[in-house]
C-alpha cells in the first residue's frame, strides 16, 4: 500500500498555475504525526512537482497510514511513478492520433 494517495484534476480555466493540497486524517495520528506527514508531503512536492506536475491542474495529496515508517526516496519514487500515470504523455504526433480523448481523460483523477 503506497503512503499517499495522488489525486489530479484539470481545471480548464485558462491558467496555467498548479495548485497542491495536502490532508492528513485523523485516523493516521496525533497532531505531531499528522503535521510531520504533511510536511514529508510538502517536501515532495516542492521537489517533483515544479518539473513533473500537470499545468493547469490541481493536485492533491493524501497521507495515509504507511507513509509515516517509509523512508523518504521511496515516497520520491511513489510519486514519481504516481506523477507519470497521472500525467498525459503525448511524445509525437502518431501516439497523439492513437491516444483516443476517452483513453486519456481515464487517467485523470484516478486514485493510485
Amino acid at each position: 500500500m503506497p503512503g499517499f494517495v495522488l489525486l489530479m484534476r484539470p481545471r480548464d480555466d485558462g491558467d496555467a498555475t498548479m495548485r497542491i493540497g495536502f490532508t492528513v486524517t485523523k485516523k493516521i495520528g496525533n497532531a505531531v504525526v499528522r503535521n510531520r506527514m504533511k510536511r514529508r508531503l510538502r517536501a515532495l512536492a516542492r521537489e517533483l512537482l515544479a518539473e513533473r506536475g500537470v499545468a493547469g491542474a490541481d493536485h492533491v495529496l493524501i497521507g495515509r497510514n504507511g507513509g509515516i515508517e517509509r523512508d523518504y526516496a521511496s515516497l520520491r519514487t511513489e510519486l514519481g511513478k504516481a506523477l507519470r500515470k497521472v500525467t498525459p504523455q503525448v511524445t509525437d504526433t502518431a501516439s497523439a492520433q492513437a491516444t483516443t480523448p476517452a483513453k486519456a481523460g481515464a487517467q485523470v483523477g484516478k486514485r493510485l
